[in-house]
């Protein structure tokens, strides 16, 4: 198992690459499901798909994070981390499916427009994708890039290539739908219990005192992962129980396009959390703003281009039906910036043990999304949503650059781009390009 910090450029290149081929996959799955079942099936497919992927991040108690941490500091502790992640993930995944079962059946309207039946099927394989996401990031830890990419694309093959020959065969339906992305679930689960046992040691006895370590630095970290988590997916929750599944199936498209604004910052921190967390506070400070910077640069130029696109990208891809969600995506974008921040500068205190802080800015957005959510749904559907989204994202981007700058004692002008960072990015990307075409 390899320790030693490695260079961010090829590693960031291949993980953004493969995060754009995952979402290029998704959005045809996305058509696919929305073509052949329209606005209302679609909506009941994204409703109980996202309600299924909420409660098993929720259900991970923050042991994800503890995980790439402490397999960072110590690798030798990793085949026990992987055996108490066995434990973990099954008492955590059944106590939260449990959780939201009961929940739905004291308030029908959490259940969302879809039968009980698949509700009860879908929230029966939630140990198992917890238990996914907690050996995925054991990787991420030993720098299998490699490993955590192909996990990644298991899923959005699978259904893609299955739900495109249901549709093609007149057969698609909601049911086949969830069941076909609960598969891709557990295929990734498959894949990451087969990499931990013959890549990364394999598994070692169970440490109820390691286990303690990392559910005790978890759970302080769950509370942002939580909240984040929320405020990427409560709207289309609370739109379920506020609205119609036309509603859902329109906003969710919107956010399917958003959420590639989103790809590169989740690359970058990815790649970045192993270097950050055997770095000292000076050094990781330094390392995050240069990277940050280099981001908001980027994302700024996406960001013009999908508004640009947005009628493009969601009448003339997915038809007219779906031309109420142009507005709602336009809106989206606008938060983009905030997500960048959240996602690079939080990773940055999360890795040097600081996740405390990351949440203060969470919950910042937290609580703006759930108060405009609740005012704004019932009245305004998808486009109430969005404002609320982009307000959430952009007061919690103000929030975790204040508290980054105090943490490392870096002045918030260190975030700020400056045209170096266009030069930059220009002369690597000739590097990269150069490279690439060498190799070929």
């Amino acid at each position: 198992m390899s320790t030693g910090p490695r260079p961010l450029g090829r590693a960031a290149v291949a993980t953004y690459g493969t995060t754009v081929l995952v979402a290029a996959l998704s959005l045809g799955n996305v058509l696919v499901v929305g073509r052949a079942l329209g606005p209302s099936g679609r909506g009941s497919v994204a409703f109980l798909t996202t309600v299924t992927y909420l409660v098993a991040q929720l259900a991970t108690l923050g042991i994800a994070q503890a995980n790439v941490n402490f397999a960072g500091r110590e690798p030798a502790s990793t085949p026990r981390l992987a055996t108490n992640s066995v434990l973990l993930a099954a008492a955590g995944g059944s106590l939260a499916a449990a959780l939201t079962l009961a929940l739905m059946a004291l308030v029908p309207a959490a259940g969302g427009p879809v039968g009980s039946g698949l509700r009860w099927l879908a929230l029966a394989t939630v140990p198992a994708v917890v238990l996914g996401v907690l050996l995925y990031q054991l990787a991420v830890a030993h720098f299998a890039f490699t490993a955590s990419n192909v996990s990644s694309l298991i899923a959005p093959i699978l259904n893609v290539t299955a739900n495109g020959a249901f549709a093609a065969a007149g057969v698609l339906s909601i049911r086949s739908a969830v069941i076909v992305w609960l598969a891709g679930q557990l295929a990734n689960t498959l894949f990451t219990l087969w990499y931990v046992t013959t890549r990364l040691g394999g598994w070692g006895r169970l440490d109820l005192a390691l286990a303690r370590r990392t559910l005790s630095f978890g759970l302080k970290a769950h509370i942002g992962s939580v909240l984040s988590l929320a405020n990427y997916r409560i709207d289309q929750w609370l739109m379920g129980a506020l609205t119609s599944a036309r509603q859902i199936g329109l906003y969710s498209i919107a956010v399917s396009w958003s959420e590639a604004l989103f790809f590169l910052p989740t690359a970058l921190a990815q790649v970045q959390r192993p270097n950050l967390v055997r770095d000292d506070p000076a050094g990781a400070a330094r390392q995050t703003a240069v990277v940050f910077r280099a981001a908001v640069v980027i994302t700024i130029a996406l960001a013009i281009a999908v508004a640009l696109l947005a009628p493009v990208l969601c009448t003339t891809i997915f038809g007219p039906r779906f031309a109420d969600s142009v507005p709602q995506l336009r809106i989206l974008t606008i938060g983009s910036l905030g997500i960048v921040a959240t996602k690079l500068l939080g990773n940055a205190l999360v890795a040097q043990g600081r996740p405390l802080r990351q949440t203060l800015a969470i919950l910042s957005s937290f609580v703006v999304i759930l108060v405009l959510d609740v005012a704004l749904i019932p009245s305004l559907g998808g486009v109430g949503a969005s404002i609320a989204s982009a307000g959430a994202y952009a007061v919690g981007g103000l929030v975790v650059v204040a508290v980054f700058a105090r943490t490392f004692g870096l002045p918030a002008s260190e975030l700020v781009p400056r045209p170096s960072d266009v030069t930059a990015l220009v002369r690597n990307a000739r590097a990269l390009a150069r490279r690439s075409t060498a190799a070929a």
